[in-house]
């Protein structure tokens, strides 16, 4: 093995043990049981969320208001300007204006 496949072989993960061929797992468990299961892996996945306090979501929300408000005016107006434009110059050009 070259020092290049031996860099890039230290750097990978190792790899997760095969699945046993005749070991594998049986859909004989009940719904109400895999239900059940589901909801106490959920409950333990969200134990470890890191959640934003109060403060954290109230300025996050405040600054997309903000950036909502300002990108509406800004197409608002950006949307005035082009029609503008175009009115006139179907008026220069002799056509028909709406």
């Amino acid at each position: 093995m070259s020092d290049d496949e031996n860099e890039i072989s230290e750097t990978l993960p190792e790899r997760a043990p095969a699945a046993r061929p005749g070991k594998a797992r049986a859909h004989s468990s009940g719904l109400f049981q895999r239900t059940a299961q589901f909801l106490r892996d959920t409950r333990a996945e969200m134990r470890r969320v890191s959640w934003p306090t109060a403060n954290e979501v109230k300025n996050t929300t405040i600054i997309t208001l903000i950036a909502v408000v300002f990108f509406a005016i800004y197409l608002f107006g950006v949307d005035r300007v082009w029609a503008f434009l175009i009115d006139h110059l179907f008026t220069f050009l002799g056509g028909v204006r709406n």
